[in-house]
């Protein structure tokens, strides 16, 4: 342990003067954001006090940001919706600023893997758009389109707490379901999703519910930031049932680097190796095609070894200790996400055609 230890420092030090440690491209699909950084005297140009900012980016070798459109569970009633969506709509205008106001010269949205592609190429970061609990559509579903048009390329049902649309794991807990999976407008929600292009989260819903998105999505799906329940038993992980419905569908699970979702030793806190272990656990499970990375940078995340997006080089060189071929740590690190985004996006003109 002492060896691996010093080996894991010692090449830290020798990359710690590049910001890119391997030529895939790195994605993080879940990073959450607060408007309050995004503001003409305060946000991501800076060194705010945040996990994620572009200096960390761009010191970490991060190319792809999926930063998050999150709206808490509210009452689901009119004044609730109606709270919901202006919170949404003020995310995705602070995201708007980022990329066209404060920082066009570092970072562009992308909104498909041609666009990813193309940014890197120009030496620039990609920045794009995921909606955690579409709560804030209401139950207006020409939201969806709304949500599309201004860049979400992933969209979950739920949160913590049922909402109009979807069950939410949080049911274990309480033992509690509102529509015993899907509501008949999540239902309705699931094929327009399919129809825009955009990709279905299942992290947050309950395990019914998943099963249900499953059975109804004509494309693949994402669980955006989750890791395996058969290491840490909580509602919020994969059991290895889901596991089985996610590769028979031809989606990725993005191991999330939370502590609390990888050990539930009370000290010491969470580190690399844990969220190592996830990964190697389900790579065995379900076959490298199918197994990706998350933080939820400032949403939670973050664990020794990975504490900020400064840090995003050190997963690299930890997948490369485990083992991992280039090829496959291409693949973890965003290959397998943006086949999935390419393969909703293609399912998705069909449909519209």
């Amino acid at each position: 342990m002492k060896n691996k230890s010093f080996l894991f420092f010692a090449v830290s030090l020798l990359v710690s003067c590049s910001n890119k440690v391997t030529e895939a491209l790195t994605i993080d699909t879940h990073i959450d954001i607060n408007v309050m950084n995004f503001t003409d005297s305060l946000n991501y140009t800076m060194n705010t006090d945040t996990q994620f900012n572009l200096p960390n980016m761009i010191k970490g070798g991060l190319d792809v940001a999926w930063l998050v459109v999150y709206t808490a569970q509210g009452e689901l009633n009119e004044k609730g919706y109606e709270t919901a969506y202006k919170n949404a709509i003020s995310k995705f205008d602070a995201i708007d600023r980022l990329v066209n106001v404060y920082a066009p010269d570092k970072v562009e949205l992308a909104l498909s893997s041609d666009d990813v592609k193309k940014i890197y190429a120009k030496g620039k970061k990609s920045i794009m758009i995921g909606v955690e609990n579409a709560y804030s559509i209401g139950l207006d579903t020409s939201n969806i389109r709304k949500f599309w048009e201004k860049g979400a390329r992933y969209v979950s049902l739920s949160h913590n707490g049922h909402s109009q649309l979807s069950d939410s794991n949080t049911g274990e807990f309480d033992n509690t379901s509102l529509h015993n999976g899907l509501s008949d407008l999540g239902k309705e929600v699931i094929d327009l999703l399919n129809y825009y292009g955009i990709i279905i989260d299942i992290s947050h819903p309950s395990k019914e519910a998943i099963k249900q998105m499953i059975q109804l999505s004509k494309a693949p799906v994402i669980a955006s930031h989750s890791s395996a329940r058969a290491l840490r038993d909580h509602p919020r992980n994969v059991d290895d049932e889901q596991l089985s419905w996610i590769k028979q569908n031809g989606g990725v699970i993005q191991t999330t680097a939370l502590g609390f979702f990888l050990t539930d030793r009370e000290d010491p806190p969470a580190n690399m190796d844990d969220f190592m272990d996830h990964i190697d656990y389900m790579v065995e499970k379900i076959g490298i095609d199918h197994v990706g990375i998350s933080s939820d940078f400032d949403g939670g995340g973050g664990i020794i070894g990975w504490e900020d997006a400064s840090e995003t080089m050190n997963v690299t060189i930890a997948l490369r200790e485990r083992g991992y071929s280039e090829s496959e740590i291409a693949k973890l690190w965003g290959g397998n996400l943006l086949r999935v985004l390419d393969e909703v996006q293609e399912i998705a003109a069909k449909l519209q055609s």
